[in-house]
């Protein structure tokens, strides 16, 4: 049983990772999305090294959870659309377990190549290089916990034509403490004041979210599709 349901853990991460393979410019849309905001902000504000180096990293994150919240909609809803989704919920293995390999498959796709993409924006908005690796750790800790719960939003949104605004109100108050205590690691690390408070809240958070969310968005699209 316990190589059955790590085959099919595999199985559909493989397979999910094809399917976004396939679509490369709707996956490439949430990256371009991420490199642009915090291109424009310089263009918007000041040209200003010194302010732009303040700003980078409350700049940077909310330009990922932005990017994040914006490739959440192909989380399920093309499963959802070619019945894919059912014939996960009616399998027998773990519902929990199948999820977070499409979850896992998300951030693959998404979070590890915004986190690759951190070091050069954060130089272009004149980061210093010491801030850079405390960028990339709480982009490693944050964006995982930006996928799990957005998925808990998005299987509770799935079955809505319009539910992007929904989805908003439902994630966006979950995400401002991995916001806040992510920008103020690399802040306090930059001032040379301990971060160890924050990069371990934002590990616990990445625990919690490991822990429940499978379970959430499992129930959640139980409840969907009912």
């Amino acid at each position: 049983m316990q190589a059955t349901l790590s085959s099919a853990f595999f199985a559909l991460l493989k397979r999910d990772l094809l399917l976004a393979y396939r679509h490369r410019n709707e996956l490439l849309n949430p990256l371009f999305f991420f490199v642009l905001v915090v291109m424009l902000f310089p263009l918007g504000t000041t040209p200003e090294k010194t302010l732009l180096q303040t700003m980078a990293p409350g700049v940077i994150w909310v330009a990922a959870l932005l990017a994040s919240m914006l490739a959440l909609d192909g989380l399920f809803r093309a499963d959802y659309e070619d019945g894919t989704l059912e014939q996960i919920l009616i399998s027998p293995h773990p519902l929990s377990v199948l999820v977070l390999a499409k979850i896992l498959a998300h951030w693959l796709v998404t979070g590890l190549p915004m986190i690759l993409l951190a070091p050069l924006l954060g130089l272009f908005m004149y980061l210093p290089n010491e801030g850079l690796g405390v960028l990339m750790l709480t982009l490693a800790l944050g964006t995982p916990v930006l996928s799990l719960v957005g998925a808990i939003g998005m299987a509770l949104t799935v079955g809505l034509r319009r539910g992007g605004m929904l989805l908003s109100l439902l994630v966006l108050p979950l995400y401002i403490p991995v916001l806040i205590f992510s920008a103020n690691a690399v802040d306090a690390h930059l001032a040379d004041m301990a971060i160890r408070g924050q990069i371990y809240f934002l590990a616990a958070m990445l625990v919690l979210a490991l822990t429940l969310a499978p379970l959430a968005v499992a129930a959640a699209l139980r409840i969907s599709l009912e």
